[in-house]
C-alpha cells in the first residue's frame, strides 16, 4: 500500500494538462477583457462621431 501512495506523490503526468489549462484559461479571461473594453471605446467613438455629424448637418438658426 505505501508502495501505491509513493507512486502516486511520485506521479506528475498531469501536471502538464494541468499548466496548459490554467494557461488558456488566463488567456482566455485576458482576451474576453480586452473585448469589453475595446467594444467600450468602439460605442464611445460611434456615439461622438455621430453627435458630432448631427452637428454637422444641423441647419444655422439665424
Amino acid at each position: 500500500m505505501q508502495k501505491r501512495i509513493r507512486q502516486f506523490a511520485n506521479d506528475d503526468s498531469g501536471a502538464t494538462a494541468i499548466e496548459y489549462g490554467l494557461i488558456v484559461s488566463l488567456l482566455a479571461l485576458a482576451i474576453v477583457g480586452s473585448f469589453g473594453m475595446f467594444a467600450g471605446s468602439l460605442e464611445f467613438m460611434f456615439s461622438d462621431t455621430s453627435s458630432q455629424l448631427v452637428q454637422a448637418l444641423r441647419e444655422p438658426s439665424d
